[in-house]
C-alpha cells in the first residue's frame, strides 16, 4: 500500500506474525498468523477467521483494532 499512516510486522515469541497496514486512504489490512496460515485477517472490508470469511462493516480505527484484536485473542486461546 502507498501512502502508509501505519506499517507495522512484528515477529511473536510463538513465531506466529502480527502485521498492521493503514493507508491514508483508509484501506487497511491487519493479519495475525503464519504466510501460508494466516489466523485472522481485517482487509478493506472483510474478515477472514481461519477459513471463514464474512463482511465486516468499517466503522473507525478504534473498532478494527478492538475486533481484531478481540479475535487475535480468541485465535491465540480458543478456550476463553
Amino acid at each position: 500500500m502507498l501512502g502508509h499512516m501505519l506499517d507495522v510486522r512484528l515477529l511473536l515469541e510463538d513465531g506466529a506474525l502480527f502485521e498492521i497496514d493503514l493507508g491514508r486512504d483508509l484501506r487497511y489490512r491487519l493479519r495475525y498468523g503464519r504466510p501460508d496460515a494466516w489466523l485472522v485477517t481485517y482487509e478493506n472490508g472483510l474478515r477472514r477467521i481461519g477459513s471463514k470469511a464474512t463482511a465486516y462493516p468499517f466503522r473507525s480505527v478504534e473498532q478494527l483494532r478492538y475486533d481484531f484484536e478481540r479475535d487475535v485473542e480468541q485465535a491465540r486461546d480458543p478456550d476463553r
